[in-house]
């Protein structure tokens, strides 16, 4: 295993029974005991796959020498030889899946998601795509059992959305869905046009993995609070009480507003909430890009600037331009149930770029 050097595999695996060692006597604090039985478990699964591999290599290399030893039984060197096709077929794959083990992990991975959409160019009809965007994405976390809360949405004449926001919650939601970020294209004949014109809009994505206090420092020196009247469309969501919150970080001039609630608090607290997240975003994004000065060719960047799918309605198809991927199954695609087709091939794509990355620098 040229990329993975077995001191490697063995440091890994002695840390693992050094952790299992020190937990069992008991000796480590609270806070130490959590922090080393958090790195066991993510750990463990490694050691089985080095466990897997090294078994899998020591019998190859024992049928190797049986298929060679001219003194051995004419029949136990035939199925000897036999054996040893399968194993060298089996090896590759149980190697490629400890790499995968290997990879560094994203430290966001695990967290919830925070979800927005935005309309871009297109008017109405870019609108009406960012709210059929935002039911298929409601769709598909129903699918995988994900919590899915809308924490404000603002809506058009037409039932549109201008913006949507929600919170995301269940097990690996921004490890999957943080390939969404960018901009998504219709091509479709929109509802109000009458002389059967295929018209181009967009909107955009972007997912923000949800970070609590702990996460991201915030003084409040830094924060300007303002409070207003809430204002819409009309109807029960607009309030009569300055209850709408505008939060402005001050060091980076991002501003969110919250006015869904009728409780200064809870907007207040939504509204924190979401600058968390695009803080912690802006400090992962400023990260990458002091390690490469290109990204372009990695997976999931959140480059909204970047055309990342488009959706051909006349045609039925569902294009990924990152990795040329087309489906001709749009409305499974709309509806959630296709598209994991998609994110899996895109998660695909990334381990693929990451592997190739770390056996270039081991």
């Amino acid at each position: 295993m040229a990329s993975l050097p077995e001191a490697t595999l063995e440091q890994i695996v002695r840390r693992h029974h050094a952790l299992q060692s020190e937990m069992s006597t008991g000796a480590p604090g609270a806070d130490a005991f959590v922090r080393m039985s958090k790195e066991y478990a993510e750990l463990t699964p490694v050691v089985e796959g080095i466990s897997r591999f090294r078994s899998l290599r020591q019998e190859l290399q024992d049928l190797e020498a049986m298929a060679a030893d001219s003194g051995a039984d004419a029949d136990m060197r035939a199925m000897a030889a036999d054996e040893l096709v399968d194993v060298k077929q089996r090896l590759p794959l149980v190697e490629r899946e400890l790499q995968l083990l290997l990879l560094p992990k994203d430290e966001a991975d695990e967290k919830n998601a925070i979800l927005e959409l935005r309309a871009g160019t297109g008017g109405g009809e870019a609108a009406l795509f960012a709210a059929d965007l935002f039911a298929m994405y409601r769709a598909y976390s129903a699918l995988h059992g994900w919590k899915f809360e809308v924490m404000s949405i603002t809506e058009t004449d037409l039932s549109g959305y201008r913006e949507a926001i929600a919170t995301v919650t269940g097990r690996s939601v921004f490890a999957r869905l943080k390939f969404e970020s960018g901009v998504h294209r219709v091509q479709r004949v929109p509802a109000t046009e009458n002389a059967g014109r295929i018209h181009t809009s967009t909107a955009t994505v972007a997912v923000l993995p949800e970070v609590e206090e702990v996460d991201i420092k915030i003084e409040d020196k830094d924060l300007r609070i303002d409070v207003f009247r809430s204002s819409g469309p009309g109807g029960q969501s607009v309030n009569t009480t300055d209850s709408a919150v505008r939060i402005t970080h001050l060091p980076t001039g991002i501003v969110v507003s919250q006015q869904d609630e009728k409780s200064q608090h809870k907007n207040k607290a939504k509204g924190m909430k979401i600058l968390r997240a695009r803080l912690y975003e802006a400090e992962r994004a400023a990260r990458d890009a002091a390690r490469a000065d290109s990204r372009r060719g990695q997976v999931g960047t959140g480059d909204r600037s970047e055309r990342v799918r488009t959706y051909n309605f006349p045609q039925g198809r569902v294009t990924d331009h990152r990795i040329g991927l087309t489906l001709y199954k749009i409305e499974n695609v709309m509806n959630g149930t296709a598209l994991d087709e998609i994110i899996d091939a895109l998660v695909s794509d990334d381990q693929a770029a990451r592997l190739a990355t770390l056996q270039e620098t081991t």
